[in-house]
C-alpha cells in the first residue's frame, strides 16, 4: 500500500511539472506569434518614401526566426504533454533543439536591435542618417517586436536551463576504468 501511495504522488509531482514545463513551452509560442504579428505589419508611408520591414533583411530574419521558434513551441509542448517516459535519446533531442532555438532568437535579436539602434541614431561615419525622425511609427513598431523577442529568448534560456538539467541530473557519465595510480578517473569511450 504504501509503494502505490509514493507512486501516486511521484505521479502528480510529475504531472505538476510537466503543466509548468507545457506552459513555459507555450509562453514563447504565443509571444513569437505577437513579435511576427507586429513585424509582419510594421510599415509607413510618408513625404519622404515607404519604409517596411521587408525593405530589411535582417527584420525578414526576425520574422521567420519568430515563426520557427513559434513552431518549435508547439511541437515542443506536445512532446512534453504526451505521457511517455523520457529517454536518453529523446533528453538529449529536446537539450539540443532548445540550444538551437535560443541561440536562433537571441541573434535575430542582437542583430535587430542593431539595426534599430542605428534606425534611431544614425551613422556619421558612414554619412547614414537617423530615419526614426522621418518614420516614427515604423521604429516604434520594430522597436516594439524586439523587445518582445528577447522576452522569448529570456524564455528559451529558461527552457535551455531546465532541458540541461534533466538531462544531466537523470542520466550519469559514462563509467571509466581507474588504470592510473593518481585517483583521477578517466572516462573511455
Amino acid at each position: 500500500m504504501g509503494d502505490l501511495a509514493q507512486n501516486n504522488v511521484m505521479e502528480s509531482e510529475n504531472n505538476g511539472s510537466n503543466i509548468g514545463e507545457i506552459m513555459l513551452r507555450l509562453l514563447p509560442m504565443a509571444l513569437c506569434v505577437v513579435a511576427l504579428v507586429i513585424m509582419l505589419k510594421d510599415s509607413q508611408t510618408n513625404d519622404y518614401g515607404s519604409l517596411s520591414y521587408s525593405d530589411l533583411g535582417i527584420f525578414r530574419y526576425l520574422v521567420h526566426a519568430n515563426g520557427i521558434c513559434a513552431a518549435y513551441s508547439l511541437l515542443s509542448a506536445i512532446v512534453a504533454a504526451l505521457p511517455r517516459p523520457t529517454t536518453l535519446p529523446r533528453a538529449w533531442t529536446i537539450f539540443l533543439l532548445d540550444q538551437i532555438l535560443t541561440y536562433i532568437i537571441l541573434a535575430a535579436g542582437a542583430a535587430s536591435t542593431e539595426v534599430i539602434y542605428l534606425a534611431y541614431k544614425g551613422d556619421t561615419d558612414v554619412t547614414w542618417s537617423e530615419t526614426c525622425g522621418s518614420f516614427g511609427v515604423f521604429c516604434k513598431k520594430a522597436t516594439a517586436s524586439v523587445s518582445i523577442t528577447f522576452i522569448v529568448s529570456l524564455c528559451y534560456v529558461g527552457l535551455s536551463l531546465l532541458s540541461s538539467y534533466r538531462l544531466f541530473s537523470k542520466y550519469e557519465a559514462p563509467i571509466g576504468q581507474n588504470n592510473n595510480k593518481g585517483g583521477i578517473e578517466i572516462a573511455n569511450y
